[in-house]
């Protein structure tokens, strides 16, 4: 189904890391619609024959490389670390830079940078609403004095395998649901950003990393991926819980992170955005 405007000119997107979301991101823009080039895409080493980059795309090794591509946007789905060195070269040559991987900014002065560049540039720093839900409902509401916002993660434990929740609790004998964090967003993101990289989305809508309560809990009773997002404040109150279906390739992340990150990407091609 198409839904590229002949009217308007095909945009020209980089993507920053090949991996399992990336793949699924390109893998649905390409479905959907004809209006969106994939013409780099950016990894650490090389890619080898068959690797899957979208025909025609140019490997980027090092970010300076986009300065001769000129993209209209640039993807980071590369992890943290690829945030704030892609970040700088993107918005130094992009309009648009979209950040995937949130928990870097639980750094403040990687945030700070990104921000005073984009300022500098005039391009625009955007994040995708990851697995969560009513992000714009609490952006809108924080235009108010909020007075709490809490964000509780509730995974399978096998989700929270390889992380640091195998140092604090059993996750092979668990018979229970068991809050294994409880702390601010900040700490959160930072100390598990393969699972509470959304933590830093929601501090960044309402009130900050620091007043954002997030608790981190392990269910073996559960096989989504749950978030439950709570706010109250000026606005009044906000309740929003969201089950997502785990990512086939990484169960860490959930299917809804590459859908809104397909859709914040075609909404730059539609004549209305949502």
């Amino acid at each position: 189904m198409t839904h590229g405007g002949s009217g308007r000119k095909p945009l020209r997107l980089a993507i920053v890391g090949w991996g399992a979301i990336a793949r699924r991101v390109a893998d649905l823009l390409q479905e959907r619609n004809d209006n969106i080039t994939v013409i780099g895409i950016a990894t650490r080493n090389a890619p080898q024959q068959g690797s899957g980059l979208p025909e025609g795309a140019r490997w980027l090794s090092a970010p300076d490389d986009l300065r001769d591509l000129a993209p209209d946007l640039v993807v980071e789905a590369a992890g943290r670390a690829a945030v704030e060195p892609w970040g700088l070269a993107s918005l130094r040559c992009a309009p648009g830079f979209v950040v995937s991987s949130t928990s870097a900014f639980s750094d403040d002065t990687v945030l700070q940078r990104l921000v005073d560049e984009a300022e500098r540039c005039g391009s625009q720093i955007l994040i995708p609403s990851g697995a969560l839900a009513g992000l714009d409902a609490l952006a809108a509401a924080s235009r108010l004095p909020l007075e709490s916002v809490t964000h509780r993660i509730i995974k399978p434990p096998r989700a929270w395998k390889s992380t640091p929740a195998e140092g604090l609790v059993d996750l092979d004998t668990l018979t229970s649901a068991h809050v294994f964090f409880h702390g601010s967003a900040r700490e959160a993101a930072s100390r598990f950003p393969a699972n509470a990289n959304v933590a830093a989305i929601s501090a960044l809508a309402g009130i900050g990393f620091e007043r954002t309560s997030v608790a981190l809990v392990a269910d073996p009773a559960t096989t989504q991926n749950c978030h439950h997002l709570t706010a109250r404040g000026d606005f009044g109150t906000l309740n929003v819980m969201i089950e997502n279906r785990p990512f086939a390739a990484n169960p860490k992340s959930s299917e809804l992170t590459a859908l809104s990150l397909g859709r914040l990407i075609e909404s730059k091609t539609r004549a209305i955005a949502i």
